[in-house]
């Protein structure tokens, strides 16, 4: 940090394993990554290349190679698994992973229907070579998985291997465990606690509302994700207490 100030949270430093931050990359261009990585180095966890965009992002290999020369980690989206899914070209995407050195994948469901026996079968595969993200929530907002259901998921793909179970909410932060309204569904996040251990869940919170959340109900070390590469200096001034909403959560009172 820059400067010293007493009555901080302690808040862990990278490389962790909780308290992580993933970024979401809808399709910034070489010199946007370039000026992002600037600032973002000491506070951003994993990069994701959200749905689809790997498809036709120009220069994807340098990007990627970018990030990975930053010591960040890049990933797919989950609906560009579920596109080499649905066309039975599962073989395909192991091998895209391994063309472009990236050790993190996610596993989602969110736009095909699978049977979870067969979703949990590619988390253990895919766990034998890398790092598992496994999402667990509907992008359709009129499907509502009841809280035991969100636990049995998230407990099942946990034991396939899973590193982390990411609780769906897209990237406007409007499905899963949010209203429409982007409002927390507090009763399902509060019963998921009860039975997930939260260090093991990287919830999406794209939201500045959504993090806030979080980060009172859990303290400055939640695993957060879809957070918008413009918004990365600001959360993490959130999350210690240097922001106004959470200006005196961390003071001695």
């Amino acid at each position: 940090m820059n400067f010293s100030l007493s009555q901080m949270p302690d808040r862990f430093v990278k490389p962790r394993k909780e308290g992580i931050t993933m970024v979401m990359d809808k399709g910034l261009t070489l010199d946007q990554a370039k000026q992002f990585i600037e600032n973002a180095v000491p506070h951003v966890d994993l990069v994701k290349l959200g749905f689809g965009t790997a498809y036709v992002t120009p220069k994807l290999r340098e990007k990627i190679e970018l990030y990975q020369a930053a010591g960040i980690p890049v990933y797919f989206g989950g609906t560009l698994m579920e596109a080499f899914l649905i066309r039975n070209q599962f073989n395909d995407y192991i091998s895209l992973c391994k063309d472009y050195e990236i050790s993190y994948m996610e596993v989602s469901d969110g736009s095909i229907t699978i049977p979870h026996s067969e979703k949990c079968g590619y988390i253990e595969k895919l766990s034998g070579i890398g790092i598992v993200l496994s999402e667990v929530g509907s992008k359709d907002a009129a499907h509502i998985i009841p809280p035991y259901k969100w636990i049995e998921l998230m407990r099942a793909e946990l034991q396939a291997g899973a590193t982390y179970v990411i609780a769906e909410a897209r990237e406007a932060g409007n499905v899963g465990i949010y209203r429409g309204s982007g409002e927390v569904r507090e009763g399902l996040v509060q019963e998921i606690l009860t039975q997930i251990p939260g260090e093991k869940i990287l919830w999406e919170a794209p939201q500045k509302e959504q993090q806030l959340y979080f980060i009172e109900l859990l303290g400055p070390n939640v695993n957060l994700g879809n957070i918008a590469p413009s918004e990365i200096i600001a959360l993490e001034t959130m999350r210690i207490g240097l922001r106004g909403d959470t200006f005196d959560l961390f003071l001695d009172k």
